[in-house]
């Protein structure tokens, strides 16, 4: 099984459609390391992805004028988080959810506290950011510029993992970066997902995905994390799509193509 898969779009589009953690595929070797069982593991799939964003971004890219390229995840963030530190810089390891998972979004055990995450980093986190890392320069090559537009979305309540569950849950959640998020970027998201419902700055999750090598030194590369309240396309947790689905692909196609 493929961990990712980069879709091409148009060669003069900059943009990249970046899909983390949509995919609940666990391999089966991986599987063996998580202590839940079938029904607790179920159950946490539910709360942990990011359901049906890759449906969202592949209907975007097709109501796209120019049609944007995805880098789409196809395994499970139970697998590895490919948007997490591998280190200690990442604040999420307090809880047990660094780029290896060692608890469950309950905080409950998902594995033994004493895994070594390093057969899984190795086999999935580098090479999923070395790809990541070609995509963006391709963009760049291609275009002189890349702009990487993050999709996510989040539970209407808080989850007992999140660090930063207090804040406001709005319609729309736009993570930004003080060096990567140009205002106007912001702005065309803003006024693209205003049919939505409300949107703000960094709440409840903050930041938004840039491979490391570009990561505060190249300005050329813009970005921004589209975080959506799951309850405006979908039964939670882990239900079907409902028609709110097709309004936020036109609206994440709109920012696409004011990017």
């Amino acid at each position: 099984m493929s961990s990712f898969e980069l879709l091409p779009g148009a060669p003069a589009s900059p943009v990249l459609l970046h899909v983390p953690h949509s995919a609940r595929a666990i391999p089966h070797d991986v599987r063996r390391g998580i202590v839940l069982d079938d029904a607790a593991l179920e159950r946490e799939l539910d709360h942990i992805t990011d359901a049906h964003t890759a449906e969202l971004a592949e209907r975007a890219a097709d109501l796209a004028t120019v049609t944007p390229w995805r880098f789409v995840n196809r395994l499970s963030r139970l697998v590895v988080d490919p948007e997490r530190f591998p280190d200690e810089r990442e604040e999420m390891t307090a809880v047990g959810m660094g780029a290896v998972y060692t608890r469950t979004t309950h905080r409950s055990e998902l594995r033994p506290a004493d895994t070594d995450p390093e057969p899984l980093l190795a086999r999935y986190f580098r090479p999923y950011a070395q790809a990541m890392g070609e995509a963006v320069a391709g963009r760049l090559a291609a275009t002189g510029r890349a702009v990487v537009i993050d999709v996510h979305s989040y539970p209407t309540e808080p989850l007992p993992y999140e660090l930063h569950g207090t804040g406001p849950r709005p319609p729309v959640c736009l993570g930004t970066d003080s060096f990567h998020t140009p205002e106007g970027l912001t702005e065309a998201a803003r006024k693209a997902f205003a049919g939505v419902g409300e949107t703000r700055l960094d709440s409840p999750f903050a930041g938004t995905y840039v491979p490391l090598e570009f990561y505060g030194t190249d300005a050329r590369v813009t970005a921004l994390m589209v975080e959506i309240r799951r309850d405006t396309y979908m039964a939670e947790p882990g239900g079907p799509a409902g028609p709110g689905l097709d309004r936020l692909a036109t609206a994440l196609a709109a920012v696409v193509d004011t990017a």
